[in-house]
């Protein structure tokens, strides 16, 4: 069971209930998800400080959330380096992911539909990233709400990912 994936010599230093398939899964989606928070987090504070200091985006900003009646000045500036992060996330995402979580599944064999599917499902997990943002930003330092709309996005982006993108294939009968 532990041998099917590719940290089966880290699996037997998991206690044996819980050696589950689901689980070694899980583990090893969070630990490329916290490779993945990293360059997330580093692309999403670059971009945000980059567009802060250029006044044409917080024009444009600041127009937007006025013309929408709904947001913060900043707001718009938030979502749209929070979506940027992502893009850049969610390639080296399903780069490790196809290499390593989901090995038996993709047969290491990295496909644009496969991807596309990836992505697709992962806009999912960007819209409950980035409402989490929005929402939790008005109560935390912007550090806390991006944390916890990372938090928010691994539970739906593993879900999706693991029950759609690289469901089990049926075993063919030979």
């Amino acid at each position: 069971m532990a041998n099917d994936i590719p940290f089966a010599r880290l699996a037997r230093f998991v206690p044996r209930r819980l050696r589950y398939p689901l689980v070694l899964k899980a583990v090893s989606f969070g630990l490329i998800g916290f490779v993945n928070a990293g360059v997330d987090a580093g692309v999403f504070f670059l971009a945000r400080a980059l567009l802060n200091t250029s006044s044409a985006a917080g024009a444009a900003s600041a127009a937007l959330a006025a013309g929408c009646a709904c947001a913060a000045p900043e707001t718009p500036i938030t979502i749209a380096a929070n979506v940027l992060s992502w893009m850049v996330a969610v390639t080296g995402s399903y780069v490790m992911n196809s290499s390593i979580t989901f090995a038996a599944e993709s047969g290491r064999t990295l496909r644009w539909r496969d991807y596309r599917r990836f992505a697709l499902s992962g806009v999912a997990g960007l819209v409950a990233n980035t409402g989490a943002l929005v929402m939790m930003d008005d109560f935390l330092p912007i550090w806390g709400a991006k944390l916890c709309a990372i938090l928010v996005g691994f539970v739906v982006n593993f879900g999706l990912t693991h029950f759609i993108v690289f469901r089990a294939q049926p075993e063919r009968e030979t």
